[in-house]
């Protein structure tokens, strides 16, 4: 697998994984603001992925070698974006293709997915929490 098949799977399964645990992810206080993106801490996403693809779990001790840096890993495999946004151009997306195959749109409400106001989190790395000081 090279580099760009590698960041295009970890996408996929992080947004997988992201959709169907939203509910209780949305209000646990891993949510921090890294480069004008809000996400879950680098140290979740890794943590997570490293349980979804098992490749990671070869190629990751040698970018920690690199760079121990979790938010620039983060980065470097296109993970720094909002899931919630992601989801939600995706569904987007979707319904224009089924209406233009004139299918019912997806059902885009999942219970327990509306937007978190008070989300507290620590600072992670580099990047800082959206929670109180």
């Amino acid at each position: 697998m090279n580099i760009e098949q590698l960041r295009q799977s970890l996408k996929d399964k992080w947004l997988v994984y992201y959709r169907d645990n939203r509910p209780w992810l949305a209000r646990l206080a891993v949510w921090v603001n890294c480069n004008g993106q809000r996400r879950p801490s680098s140290s979740f996403i890794l943590a997570t992925l490293s349980v979804l693809e098992p490749e990671l779990t070869a190629f990751l001790p040698l970018v920690v070698d690199l760079n121990s840096n979790p938010d620039r890993i983060v980065m470097a495999l296109g993970l720094n974006f909002n899931p919630d946004r992601a989801l939600d151009s995706m569904d987007k997306g979707n319904a224009i293709i089924n209406e233009a195959k004139l299918l019912p749109a997806r059902a885009k409400v999942i219970p327990g997915s509306e937007p978190v106001s008070r989300v507290y989190a620590k600072r992670d790395e580099d990047c800082g929490g959206s929670g109180r000081k």
